[in-house]
């Protein structure tokens, strides 16, 4: 079964927040870690660690979440980020991504 994941990026804990949508999670973290699209605002940010995500099975619903977030003001984003993943640790610092090679 895909699954589509909403998530948050960060620079550091109470930084920039960047709010995004995929249905790889792990290849996307990696071109947001490696900064594949250069002009992207989370390369201008240098928005590079993962600090919260939730996992839908339909693509629309998803969406539908990632506009709902965007909309958010920052508090309501920070108390999200905080309930889940109170130290702001990167979550993907775990994960065993190839870095020599993007999709």
């Amino acid at each position: 079964m895909k699954f589509w994941n909403v998530y948050i990026m960060t620079n550091r804990p109470d930084g920039v927040l960047y709010v995004g949508v995929t249905d790889n999670l792990d290849e996307r973290v990696k071109e947001h870690k490696l900064k594949a699209f250069s002009q992207s605002f989370t390369a201008k940010y240098n928005c590079d660690k993962l600090v919260y995500f939730e996992q839908f099975e339909n693509g629309e619903e998803a969406v539908k979440r990632e506009k709902q977030m965007k909309k958010w003001k920052r508090g309501w984003k920070i108390n999200l980020i905080e309930e889940f993943n109170p130290n702001w640790v990167d979550i993907s610092l775990n994960w065993k991504l190839n870095y020599n090679k993007l999709r």
